[in-house]
């Protein structure tokens, strides 16, 4: 750890999430989520297209944070893991592209749920 910043842990600046080296690690109880695209056709065979899609609101954890602080200063883990399939609300987190990959950087709160596998 280091000195003088208790619950500091020293890191490098390239931070691991599912076997790749992102450039960017979040803090505090946020999540860094990659949306799941919908389908492109329906069950009977019809193309959906573009403009009548709407945004999928189910995703992948590729990073975490460490958790927020309660009041007396411990980190509180979240209860959601890299890899974990969710549920998030349509207008939940915000929108941004790092290493190239369009993602949502969001509270664990704005998650409703983890899908099961």
């Amino acid at each position: 750890m280091e000195r003088g910043r208790p619950g500091r842990i020293k890191t490098n600046r390239h931070f691991e999430a599912r076997g790749q080296l992102m450039k960017f690690r979040p803090l505090h109880d946020r999540v860094v989520v990659r949306r799941i695209e919908s389908e492109e056709k329906t069950k009977g065979g019809i193309i959906i297209p573009d403009t009548a899609k709407e945004k999928p609101q189910e995703g992948e954890i590729v990073a975490v944070g460490p958790g927020a602080r309660d009041e007396q200063g411990r980190v509180n883990a979240l209860d959601v893991k890299v890899g974990d399939r969710v549920l998030f609300g349509k207008w939940s987190g915000t929108e941004v592209k790092i290493d190239g990959q369009d993602l949502l950087i969001m509270k664990e709160s704005d998650i409703m749920g983890v899908v099961a596998a």
